[in-house]
């Protein structure tokens, strides 16, 4: 079929959806919030989405995508149950059963071989006891072959890239009341090379680090070992080794897999606020970047290690956490600290101004770092970089994004500034973290890696080209939110992204690329297709032989058949207005654009 025709036949096609179509989900919405780059290479559009009608109940969180079955795994944690949904159709997610962990427990994670072996963490009812590994065919019925214990608090679970091995993040959270503070640790799970449960754990400890940690590591809080106060978050794996997440302990760790060893311990240092401005501030009545005297510890949650141009490094996204509970508790506002009589070189007029409420004075800090000998604070420490970071696999920062995320956000009129994700108030989380990007995924289009970053609380997802690991680039932002309805009211679109995987074209039920998001808050699983630059696909062969990326082959082809372009234009003129509210539609005008070497 020649191009010609093709596009002809693909504007019939895009002319029989639209009479067709309609929203098929109450929670992609019509207007979502977007901004691109200028020349931006791919950006998202929201094609289908799953709802399990919880709100607030962690109804949606991990996701993980089992290609040859063309099924999502959904964890549904306080259910203790993992949802598995069809998404042969991704515009119409639809569940087949779930596969449960049994009564009284949560569900914190789950991971899939591409042969169909899934693990998943279990976390018993006392979170301090220890928790286990289940096992089951992702391309089964749900039914639960297997399970191995490991240790307290498993919060993550991933899969090596060879399938050999899982490795468990196993946090060790202590008691409300820190009646008992569990070591936090590493299980490394030998997998078999069928679909069959694993039976051999070797566990990684931090013993070997007692009394040993580099300066900069956070260990704080009530008197305990070394090995209770690190707290394993999230695991990535690379050439043999995993880097974990210590996210409490603003730390990455580096575990050597065929020994089950933590062989390093990196801190991650801060983000000066001196230099990178930011809003401290609810009760400042704007959105107001500015800087002050105030680091913050990054505080990763997830993170992914990846290479570039033969050299090994992992993302960080720097979500900040804290310890508070009831029998510990690091937070306070800056208000209600004592600081020192010279603190940032300030007289006693700068300082009371410098801690009112419009300043710095909700911003929350933690009382565990920058105390003197006389019980006064000579710095001030935040939670959370609000931003994602670069470093090598030896630990070395090679990029950070700053103030990027917040300088975005702040220039989108259609959504309020630092929302949380249950209310749509402007600078609600500005005292905290900001829009705390938590969740993290990478994608290879072609010769270009993308970071997927997901805000918890403003709830959009962030996409930087990272090729470059020492130059990011900004490339599109997507927010499938209504800021005008209640967040409660079941028609808001997708709150509190907790977990994303990308879907790359060649595993795709649709041949796109796509990216599959829990979202806690809402309960929603939303499938978004990645629309690609023409210039980022692979060339392709014309008839004849020679070989040519469809965009130039289009450009020659279409070269007369001006009075077809035209009429083709017209069509998209006419239906370009109303492509955001329909799922594919956006995509099909993608394609013909493509075609026609049109950029919009």
């Amino acid at each position: 079929m020649t191009i010609r025709n093709r596009v002809l036949a693909t504007c019939v096609a895009l002319c029989t959806s639209v009479a067709v179509l309609a929203p098929a989900h109450a929670n992609i919405v019509a207007k979502p919030v977007s901004v691109s780059a200028p020349g931006a290479l791919l950006n998202l559009e929201a094609i289908g989405t799953h709802e399990t009608g919880e709100f607030e109940k962690s109804a949606a969180e991990i996701v993980a995508y089992h290609a040859a079955s063309k099924r999502l795994l959904v964890v549904n944690a306080l259910s203790g149950k993992i949802t598995v949904l069809d998404v042969s159709k991704p515009e119409q997610p639809t569940e087949l059963h779930t596969v449960s962990a049994g009564a009284g427990t949560t569900v914190n994670s789950v991971a899939v071989r591409p042969d169909g072996l899934a693990v998943a963490t279990v976390e018993p009812a006392d979170k301090t006891a220890a928790g286990s590994v289940i096992f089951f065919d992702a391309a089964g019925n749900g039914d639960v072959f297997g399970s191995v214990p490991v240790g307290s608090l498993p919060d993550m679970v991933t899969i090596t890239e060879d399938g050999a091995f899982a490795l468990v993040a196993n946090e060790g959270e202590p008691a409300e009341d820190y009646s008992v503070d569990p070591e936090g640790s590493v299980s490394v799970i030998s997998l078999p090379k069928k679909v069959a449960a694993g039976t051999e754990v070797r566990t990684a400890t931090f013993t070997a680090f007692e009394g040993k940690l580099p300066q900069g590591v956070r260990v704080f809080g009530p008197e305990g070992t070394d090995a209770q106060n690190l707290e394993p978050e999230y695991i990535s794996t690379l050439d043999g080794k995993a880097y974990v997440a210590l996210q409490e302990n603003n730390a990455v760790a580096v575990v050597d897999i065929a020994t089950a060893t933590v062989t390093d311990i990196y801190p991650l240092g801060t983000i000066d606020h001196s230099v990178v401005p930011f809003d401290p501030s609810d009760k400042d009545g704007a959105t107001k970047l500015r800087t002050a005297p105030v680091k913050s510890f990054r505080l990763p949650d997830a993170l992914a290690a990846y290479t570039a141009a033969g050299k090994g490094y992992f993302v960080t996204a720097n979500e900040g956490d804290t310890r508070d509970w009831k029998g510990f508790s690091e937070e306070e506002r800056v208000k209600k600290l004592k600081l020192s009589p010279d603190f940032a070189g300030l007289n006693a007029d700068q300082i009371k101004q410098l801690q009112s409420d419009e300043q710095l004075g909700r911003l929350k800090v933690t009382t565990t770092a920058g105390q003197n000998s006389d019980g006064t604070y000579d710095e001030l420490y935040g939670f959370g970089g609000r931003g994602f970071s670069i470093f090598d696999t030896n630990g070395n920062l090679v990029f950070d994004s700053g103030s990027e995320f917040e300088k975005i956000l702040s220039e989108l009129p259609e959504q309020p500034f630092n929302p949380d994700h249950t209310s749509n108030d402007a600078d609600d989380r500005s005292d905290d973290k900001g829009a705390e990007p938590e969740g993290l995924t990478l994608g290879t289009i072609g010769s270009h890696t993308f970071a997927f970053i997901g805000l918890e609380r403003t709830s959009g997802i962030m996409v930087y080209d990272i090729t470059d690991p020492q130059a990011p680039a900004f490339v599109t932002y997507l927010n499938n939110r209504d800021f005008a309805a209640a967040p409660d009211s079941g028609t808001a679109g997708d709150l509190g992204p907790e977990g994303l995987t990308f879907i790359p074209a060649e595993q795709s039920p649709n041949g796109k690329p796509l990216l599959a998001v829990g979202n806690e808050v809402s309960g929603t699983t939303t499938i978004y297709q990645v629309n690609a630059d023409p210039s980022l696909t692979t060339p392709v062969k014309e008839p004849g032989g020679t070989s040519s990326s469809m965009t130039s082959s289009g450009s020659s082809t279409l070269g007369s058949s001006i009075g077809v372009i035209g009429g083709i234009a017209a069509i998209l003129a006419a239906i370009a207005g109303i492509a955001p509210h329909i799922p594919g539609l956006q995509a099909q005008i993608h394609q013909l654009l493509a075609m026609l070497n049109i950029r919009r």
